[in-house]
């Protein structure tokens, strides 16, 4: 069970965007989810490393300044 969702609501769900979108629509809407978590996932790891670089050159400078 996902969040209080059991299986005949998620069946349902995927019926009802099975209606909507269509079966072709579906492996690209996949494919572009899959992109953009991807995508998601770099930035926040590049955006760590940029925080940890920053950490680590105000530490340097406050060496220097003493």
């Amino acid at each position: 069970m996902i969040g209080g969702l059991g299986m005949p609501e998620l069946i349902i769900i995927l019926v009802i965007i099975l209606i909507i979108f269509g079966a072709g629509k579906l492996p690209e809407i996949g494919s572009g989810i899959g992109k953009g978590i991807k995508n998601f996932k770099k930035a926040t790891r590049d955006a760590e490393l940029n925080e940890g670089d920053k950490d680590d050159k105000e530490k340097e400078q406050e060496k220097l300044d003493k």
